[in-house]
C-alpha cells in the first residue's frame, strides 16, 4: 500500500486509479516532476485501454442509481463534496503548487475556493432547473433534462482541479457518473478529489479517475460504445482528434480549445487601468487559454502605453511560486518551455523586436516578453504560444482595430478598453469571441455561457447550458383529453 502513496509537502496521495469505489494499480508508471526545480515528486499509475473500459463499466453500471437519485439527494452530496474540499484548501494549494507551478497565494486564496464554489453552484441551480409549461392548441408542453449517461471528461494542467470540477461538478448534477483523466502533466489533485468525494458519500462507480497518456488510455474513452458525452479542454490538435475518435458513435462533444485573444486599447482609455489589464496576462506564466496575448493600441498613445507597460511588467517577480512575493512562476515542463522559445526565436528570426524579455531563464522558467515589429500574417501573432509572450500592434482607426482582432482562426476571448460607452458597445458586439471584457478581465459568472467561436471550441457550459450538455432534452406533450376518471 504504501509503495501507491507519494507525500507532497507533508500531504499524502495515492498514485492510483479510482475505479468502482476502489483503488487500483497499472502494471506501467509515469513519472511526475514537479515544474518547480525539475525534481520527481514519484511514480503514477499509466492506465491503457484495459483499465478505461473498467472505468466506463464501472460509470456504466452505477449510473441507474445516481440518475434515479433524487435532485435533492444528488445536491446534498455535492454539497458535502464542497464541505470537503474547503476543509482540505491549504493541503489542495500546496499539492496543486508542487505539481503545476502554479502561485500558491493564488491557489489559496481562489483558485480552491472556486473548486467548492463549483460544487455548490452546480448544486443549488439543479434545484432550480426548470423550464415553465406551455401550451400548444390545448396541449400541455413540459420540459425535462435526463441524465444523458457515462461521460468522459479530459482536463488540462494549467488550472487542474479548478477546470476538472467546472466540468465534474455539473456532470454530476445532471444525474451522469463520471470518468475523469487529468492531464499527466498534473494529476495529483484528481486523486485527491477522488478521495473527498467518497469521503462525502459519493456512491462508488459515479466518479472515476483514470491517469496516463491520452495516445493510451485517451483514444480508448472517447471511443468507448458505452460513452454518451465528452468534453475537453485542451488544444485543437487533440481536440479534433478526439472529434474523430467520438464520431463514428456520434458522441455529442463540449470542447474548450485555444485562444490568441485581442486587448484593445484605445486612446480614450483610462491608460493605467488598459496597463493593468495587460501586465495581467502574465498570470499564471501566461498559461492561460483566455489570455489577451495581442495587445492592439490606437498609434496616438502606443509610445505612452508601452512605456508604462515596460515599467509596470519589468518589476513583476519571477521565482518559487511557493514565496507570497512571487508574481510569476515556472512554465509546466521543459517541452512547453522549448515550445514558447521557439516561438520567440523564430519571430525574432523574422524581424520581431523584444522590448522585454525574449529569453529563457534558469530552470522551467520563462522571462516575460513583449514583441513589436510583428506582421499580422506571422506565426507568433497567429498561433496560440502558451507562455509569458504578448506581442503589440498599432492601429489608426476603429474598423482597423475590429479587423485586426478578428483576424485569426481563434475566438474564446477579448478584451476592450475604452473611455466611451458607445464605443464599447459598438467594438464589443463587432469582436468574434466566447467573451468579451470591457474595462476588465477574467470577471466570471458560473451562471454565464462559456466556450468559444472558430476554433475555440464547440458549445457553451454554464449555468442552464452546462445541464443542456450533459442532459438528453425531453419535452412531453400531453392532450387535455383521453384520461380515465378514476375518482
Amino acid at each position: 500500500m504504501t509503495e501507491h502513496i507519494l507525500t507532497v509537502a507533508g500531504v499524502a496521495v495515492d498514485t492510483r486509479h479510482w475505479i468502482g469505489g476502489e483503488r487500483v494499480a497499472s502494471a506501467d508508471t509515469f513519472t511526475d516532476v514537479s515544474p518547480i526545480d525539475g525534481s520527481a515528486l514519484g511514480e503514477i499509475a499509466r492506465g491503457g485501454p484495459a483499465e478505461a473500459a473498467a472505468a466506463v463499466a464501472a460509470a456504466k453500471a452505477a449510473f441507474p442509481g445516481w440518475a434515479a437519485t433524487p435532485r435533492a439527494e444528488r445536491a446534498r452530496i455535492l454539497h458535502a463534496v464542497a464541505d470537503g474540499v474547503e476543509k482540505r484548501i491549504e493541503e489542495l494549494a500546496i499539492v496543486e503548487t508542487t505539481d503545476n507551478g502554479a502561485l500558491l497565494r493564488s491557489h489559496r486564496r481562489g483558485v480552491m475556493p472556486r473548486v467548492a464554489h463549483n460544487f455548490r453552484f452546480f448544486a443549488d441551480w439543479l434545484l432550480t432547473l426548470d423550464h415553465d409549461d406551455f401550451a400548444t392548441r390545448g396541449h400541455t408542453n413540459h420540459v425535462s433534462w435526463d441524465p444523458a449517461g457515462p461521460s468522459v471528461l479530459i482536463t488540462p494542467w494549467n488550472a487542474p482541479l479548478m477546470l476538472a470540477t467546472w466540468k465534474v461538478a455539473p456532470a454530476l448534477a445532471a444525474g451522469n457518473t463520471v470518468v475523469l483523466k487529468p492531464a499527466e502533466w498534473s494529476p495529483l489533485t484528481a486523486s485527491l478529489l477522488a478521495d473527498i468525494a467518497a469521503e462525502a458519500g459519493l456512491p462508488a462507480g459515479v466518479l472515476n479517475v483514470v491517469q496516463g497518456y491520452g495516445a493510451e488510455i485517451g483514444d480508448a474513452l472517447t471511443s468507448h460504445p458505452d460513452v454518451r458525452r465528452i468534453s475537453f479542454t485542451g488544444s485543437v490538435p487533440t481536440a479534433q482528434r478526439i472529434a474523430a475518435s467520438a464520431a463514428p458513435r456520434l458522441t455529442p462533444l463540449s470542447l474548450e480549445l485555444g485562444g490568441k485573444s485581442p486587448l484593445l486599447v484605445f486612446a480614450d482609455a483610462d491608460l493605467d487601468l488598459a496597463v493593468d489589464l495587460a501586465v495581467e496576462q502574465y498570470d499564471n506564466a501566461g498559461q492561460v487559454c483566455l489570455a489577451a496575448t495581442r495587445l492592439l493600441v490606437e498609434e496616438s498613445v502606443a509610445e505612452e502605453f508601452t512605456r508604462r507597460f515596460v515599467d509596470k511588467a519589468t518589476r513583476l517577480r519571477q521565482g518559487d511560486p511557493r514565496d507570497e512575493t512571487t508574481d510569476i512562476g515556472p512554465n509546466i515542463h521543459p517541452r512547453q518551455l522549448e515550445k514558447i522559445d521557439g516561438f520567440v526565436r523564430r519571430a525574432l528570426a523574422a524581424g520581431a523586436r523584444a522590448v522585454i524579455g525574449g529569453h529563457p531563464k534558469d530552470g522551467q522558467y520563462y522571462a516575460p516578453t513583449l514583441l513589436t515589429e510583428v506582421a499580422q500574417d506571422s506565426e507568433i501573432v497567429q498561433e496560440e504560444v502558451f507562455g509569458p509572450v504578448l506581442t503589440l500592434q498599432t492601429f489608426a482607426t476603429e474598423d482597423e482595430a475590429v479587423a485586426l482582432a478578428n483576424d485569426t482562426r481563434f475566438g474564446l476571448a477579448a478584451t476592450l478598453a475604452t473611455g466611451d460607452r458607445e464605443r464599447a458597445e459598438r467594438v464589443g458586439a463587432q469582436l468574434v469571441a466566447g467573451t468579451v471584457w470591457i474595462n476588465c478581465f477574467f470577471v466570471r459568472d458560473l451562471q454565464a455561457p462559456f466556450g468559444g467561436s472558430r476554433h475555440s471550441g464547440v458549445g457553451r457550459e454554464g449555468g442552464t447550458w452546462s445541464f443542456d450538455f450533459y442532459c438528453d432534452l425531453k419535452n412531453t406533450v400531453t392532450a387535455p383529453k383521453g384520461f380515465k376518471d378514476h375518482g
